[in-house]
């Protein structure tokens, strides 16, 4: 080596060597221990004394928040080191705003003297290679840019081709074990995930579905996964509403590969931003599904249809379905004591009640009951009047038997077993955990107690079913009771009414006006007779 160290015992020196996995590919020549051998020599040769050697192994050079990197500022810092060696600049990194702020600011504000030995570079002497070093550091860079953008092409030509290349699989499914870039299910998890969309499905809001799972001890996602998390906070390891919200979004669940969400800044920072959903990039039936696709439809349905209610407080039958035929908004709910000091749900005019003095719109205060109840009956009446029984029952028996054939009951009966195998896991993963100490011994009592129960109802519930299984319903009998119950419940179930029903209107004089999302049922609802106005509440 030309460079000449005139002071060597003056010097505390660090030797950093740094390897990126794509300098893996260059060759042997870029291999830890070639460094770490070309820096020892030089330091032998100068005699220099070596405070540490720092290595940071498959870390990019776009980034300085590198471990053992960070660990050699902290010993600058406290003025255990005044020499830093690498073989060449872009060991010390790639970024070529960085690399100049530590070389020509950061180092000489700390005496620290920098050498590099490839590149001919000492800050110590004054050298025409030193006076090159932007540029230098400005190639390094582009040459990082130009691999990020080759890697971001790759990575795009897997997604567009359905291939995962995340690093954990959604939430009930798993990576295949032997073919690479395809998920298949969890089947440790799915069932959970299924009844995610089954409450959901009858109904049940995120949040409550959120609470269901907590007093269940049914763990997370980022619990089943081990992740752990940075700054854990007093809801850590709980189910949020956020949670359900987006795996009942997520398509992922319907067979189609989800991918592109989110997109890094550039190269150099690790920051990503979330993509609209326009740019998501989705490709179809490339797994298993774990939900149905008309389920899946219900689903968001339901969830779309609470977009426009801020209540959190309170469930009724129209939530996010009514709103003033007035203003437009949606109608607030609000709870009052009557005589008897029960809680009766009042409908009110979100407008005025947030601007009453104004007189922008008028109260519109009713029971919620009253009006839920007018609505129901004009779904039946619409509902009689748009369907003969006696055409339903043909249909009906033909559904019937279908399902004899694609063995539902069966079907019922596995999923009852597999959620009794899952309650089991769980009360074995509780009874460890008491044992190791991780549980306390109330909180495992209260638990313990609740899904040892839960299974003992379902255990009656399979029994049923099993004597049910071997006592079957003549086909016909079974296909003229769902046609009454279907007419006789319509308007009731909140699945129902959410694919019935575009948007319930109510007037200042208290007239309900009924949006079917079906024009030949918006036609049945004008032949017949409207709902009258109510009284005043």
């Amino acid at each position: 080596m030309y460079l000449e160290i005139s002071n060597p015992m003056e010097y505390h020196a660090a030797l950093y060597i740094r390897l990126s996995k794509e300098d893996e590919s260059e060759g042997p020549s870029q291999s830890v221990q070639n460094q770490e051998s070309l820096l020892r020599e030089f330091v032998q040769q100068h005699r220099l004394s070596v405070y540490d050697t720092y290595v940071d192994d498959g870390w990019s050079g776009t980034s300085f928040d590198r471990p053992s990197f960070q660990r050699m500022i902290a010993d600058i810092e406290a003025k255990k080191v005044n020499m830093v060696i690498t073989k060449d600049l872009s060991r010390l990194g790639r970024d070529y705003i960085l690399t100049g702020h530590y070389m020509e600011r950061y180092f000489p504000e700390h005496r620290v003297r920098y050498i590099s030995l490839l590149d001919g570079i000492d800050t110590g002497v004054d050298s025409t290679a030193n006076d090159i070093t932007p540029f230098r550091a400005i190639m390094n860079d582009m040459y990082a840019k130009d691999i990020s953008k080759k890697i971001k092409s790759v990575k795009r030509d897997k997604q567009r081709k359905g291939q995962f290349i995340g690093g954990k699989p959604v939430y009930g499914y798993k990576m295949h074990p032997t073919e690479k870039n395809k998920i298949v299910i969890d089947e440790e998890v799915a069932p959970v995930v299924r009844r995610i969309f089954a409450l959901a499905l009858s109904g049940m809001s995120c949040r409550k579905i959120a609470t269901t799972l907590n007093k269940e001890g049914i763990p997370t996602p980022a619990t089943y996964c081990g992740w752990k998390v940075g700054t854990p906070g007093p809801y850590t390891g709980l189910w949020s509403s956020e949670r359900i919200s987006e795996m009942l979004k997520n398509e992922t669940y319907i067979g189609n590969m989800v991918q592109g969400r989110s997109v890094k800044i550039s190269y150099k920072s690790k920051k990503c931003l979330k993509q609209d959903p326009a740019n998501w990039v989705i490709v179809e039936g490339t797994h298993e599904p774990l939900v149905d696709a008309e389920t899946f439809q219900k689903v968001q349905l339901l969830v779309n249809s609470r977009k426009h209610t801020r209540s959190r407080t309170y469930d009724f039958l129209l939530k996010g379905l009514i709103f003033c035929h007035e203003c437009g908004y949606p109608l607030a709910v609000l709870n009052r004591k009557n005589a008897r000091g029960e809680d009766v749900l009042y409908f009110v005019c979100r407008t005025y009640q947030r601007f009453t003095k104004a007189g922008v719109c008028t109260c519109h205060s009713i029971k919620e009951k009253t009006v839920t109840d007018a609505v129901i009956r004009k779904v039946r009446e619409v509902c009689r009047a748009y369907l003969d029984p006696d055409e339903l029952l043909p249909m009906a028996q033909e559904a019937v038997e279908h399902a004899q054939k694609q063995s539902s009951l069966e079907t019922e009966l596995q999923a009852i077993q597999a959620r009794i195998n899952s309650l089991t896991a769980n009360l074995d993963r509780m009874y460890t955990d008491r044992l190791n100490g991780l549980l306390p011994e109330e909180d495992f009592q209260r638990i313990f107690g609740r899904v040892k129960l839960e299974r003992e109802q379902l255990e009656e519930k399979r029994q049923a079913l099993e004597f049910q299984k071997k006592s079957p319903v003549r086909s016909e009998d079974r296909a003229r009771e769902l046609v009454q119950r279907f007419i006789e419940t319509a308007g009731e179930s909140r699945e129902l009414l959410v694919s019935l029903i575009e948007r319930v209107e109510l007037t200042e004089d208290k007239e309900v006006i009924i949006k079917f999302r079906f024009a030949q049922l918006d036609e049945a609802s004008q032949n017949s007779q409207g709902i009258a106005p109510f009284e005043t509440a």
